[in-house]
């Protein structure tokens, strides 16, 4: 179904059409989104996907687009995307700061350590935001957000209703949850230990230059392709054992610094990054046996 200028005249600059998801995504690849949608606040969010019920456009959630890979053809429906007002943080108790869905991992750990926070450094090194760290239970260096998480706010999709949940009802897994796909997370609670800012901010550089060395960076790649199986079989000991790191489909390469990070090269098709991914999943599985996940959202037509 398609929606009426007078609908899309109604979100006013919020609501738009035929727009390029490359702008989005940080391997700068993919087609159009039917609708692109910004949400001001989530009274305006909760009244958009009351109407959009009612005309059964699918619709998807994109936080930084740090993990995402949109196919070429696009996204047949509507893509929200949480705005400005979606992006803070506030102290709510002497440990624990509140933070909205939009507000990106470094901002927090920044804030966190301005404010004597420690256990959040971490977030430095977690591109993306809040709300896709939470469902992804992103991590690193032997922390992740299950272990700082207090609860979250969502909406649901379907109910219209805003509910909070709890740490202790999520059930964590390593890089997933088990939090429904009608949730949109709008904030989450999140706990630190009470630290000295210089003991936070030297833990914060040893982090980030970790990073540095291990990772690329200034390139167009979406970090992490597959999840880790352990911490003796990390996909990328398993990309290399199967003999995988020159492998390229178009303009679509492998990072020679860290071969888990898939590359556009600068001319790649996203059918080109899917197919690299095909290719090594099938290698890897036929000479080691694993059959690698995905951790990066492959979202599109």
């Amino acid at each position: 179904m398609t929606l009426n200028n007078n609908f899309i005249k109604k979100y006013n600059s919020n609501l738009s059409s035929n727009v390029k998801l490359s702008n989005y995504s940080w391997f700068n690849l993919g087609g159009n989104a039917k609708y692109f949608y910004k949400a001001k606040d989530k009274n305006q969010l909760k009244e958009f996907l009351l109407d959009l019920s009612k005309k059964n456009i699918k619709t998807t959630i994109l936080g930084a687009g740090s993990n995402t890979l949109f196919r070429d053809n696009g996204f047949n429906g509507a893509v929200i995307k949480l705005g400005n007002n979606f992006s803070y943080t506030k102290i709510v108790e002497k440990n624990i700061i509140v933070v909205g869905a939009a507000t990106p991992d470094r901002l927090v750990a920044n804030y966190a350590k301005e404010n004597g926070l420690g256990n959040l450094e971490f977030l430095s090194c977690i591109p993306g935001s809040v709300g896709g760290a939470v469902i992804m239970n992103s991590g690193c260096y032997e922390n992740d957000i299950s272990k700082v998480l207090v609860s979250i706010q969502a909406i649901d999709k379907k109910k219209l209703s805003e509910v909070e949940i709890k740490k202790e009802d999520i059930k964590f897994s390593y890089r997933g949850t088990n939090l429904s796909e009608d949730l949109i997370i709008i904030s989450a609670k999140l706990k630190g230990s009470i630290s000295k800012k210089k003991d936070i901010e030297k833990k914060q550089i040893d982090l980030i230059q970790k990073k540095k060395l291990s990772q690329p960076s200034q390139i167009k790649t979406c970090g992490s392709t597959f999840k880790n199986i352990s911490n003796e079989k990390k996909a990328w000991m398993l990309i290399k054992q199967a003999g995988c790191e020159n492998f390229k489909e178009g303009d679509a390469v492998i990072s020679q610094k860290h071969c888990n990070f898939f590359v556009n090269n600068g001319s790649a098709q996203s059918s080109d990054i899917e197919n690299l991914i095909k290719k090594v999943k099938k290698r890897v599985l036929e000479k080691t046996g694993i059959n690698l996940e995905l951790e990066i959202k492959i979202i599109g037509d």
